[in-house]
């Protein structure tokens, strides 16, 4: 996993109604990457359930995007401002509330974290070599009614799934950093009324 190539990556911005910002936190367990997840807690309002990376909402207190992402982290998983290395971000995603969300890639320690659990259910860090293997992976696509025809990602890893806004993050930081790569071709097409959350 080459992190450096984040620091040379030009991220694209976007406009929302509202700004968030996380942290997609790589840790080195000896010389294999994993990468850490939190499982929203299910009393949630938005994305109850889901795999996410630590990180929310802009607050006005905020110096800027990347403060928000720390105080995020921190509330969240314990993560102390000074543990982080960051080496850059990734482009910005829109997500269906609205949300212009912007990923900064770190290095975090290798660490038992702490769970809020009034946000996080659980923690979960996967083995990169575990996400790029490719029967872990399978995409579809759906036509959005707002957003029209959309790629999901899944990831299925140790019994947890990543999709969604995460799912699109993850792809690019895989992408980026390893030789791993989304087939061009989708796994299914589902029916334009399926329920969409993403």
């Amino acid at each position: 996993m080459d992190l450096a190539r984040v620091a040379q990556h030009d991220p694209v911005t976007v406009e929302a109604g509202r700004h968030a910002a996380v942290i997609a936190p790589v840790v080195m367990r000896g010389d294999r990457p994993h990468v850490l997840f939190t499982k929203r807690a299910d009393h949630l309002g938005e994305h109850p359930g889901q795999m996410s990376f630590p990180g929310g909402g802009r607050e006005p207190s905020d110096v800027d995007l990347r403060a928000t992402a720390l105080r995020e982290a921190n509330e969240e998983i314990g993560l102390r401002a000074d543990e982080p290395s960051f080496y850059g971000r990734l482009d910005d995603i829109l997500t269906v509330t609205d949300y212009a969300v912007s990923p900064f890639v770190a290095t975090v320690p290798d660490r038992e974290y702490e769970p809020d659990d009034r946000e996080v259910a659980e923690i979960a860090v996967l083995s990169v070599d575990d996400l790029t293997d490719r029967p872990n992976y399978e995409s579809e696509l759906r036509d959005h009614p707002q957003y029209g025809e959309i790629r999901l990602h899944f990831f299925h890893v140790d019994g947890y799934t990543v999709w969604g806004a995460t799912g699109r993050m993850l792809v690019q930081l895989l992408e980026l950093t390893t030789e791993w790569e989304a087939p061009p071709e989708v796994d299914r097409v589902v029916d334009p009324d399926a329920d969409f959350r993403v």
